[in-house]
């Protein structure tokens, strides 16, 4: 079985605990259903990623909030590159599964589809 990564990111409007909480729960609940066999006990880790303008959660929280509170998480601030998309939160899911690395689904909501199009399949 090979770890393979799962990437996301979606953007807020505006650094606040319930729109942190919110936009994480709705990134994690699509990265779940465009990948269905995905299951927190497959999980290795998660590193979640928030630009500099946020501070007021860990979006961990969010996630754990969904019941996946045995996958280990890290919260880490991105580096503040000048003229990067700002108030971003990024994850990236460590999962042990069989399947091949192009069938991975990645994510990618509101202005953060910018980030990575090649990526992600999103119509958000």
């Amino acid at each position: 079985m090979a770890v393979r990564g799962i990437r996301g990111a979606i953007t807020i409007s505006h650094d606040d605990h319930a729109q942190v909480v919110s936009a994480t729960g709705e990134l994690l609940k699509a990265i779940i259903q465009a990948n269905p066999n995905l299951q927190p006990e497959d999980i290795a880790s998660i590193l979640i990623t928030v630009t500099h303008d946020i501070s007021s959660e860990f979006p961990a929280k969010a996630i754990r909030l969904l019941g996946w509170v045995n996958v280990p998480m890290l919260c880490c601030q991105e580096i503040p590159v000048p003229g990067s998309l700002p108030l971003c939160i990024r994850v990236l899911i460590h999962w042990n599964t069989d399947q091949d690395q192009s069938s991975i689904q990645h994510v990618y909501l509101q202005d953060a589809l910018t980030l990575r199009p090649d990526l992600s399949n999103s119509t958000h």
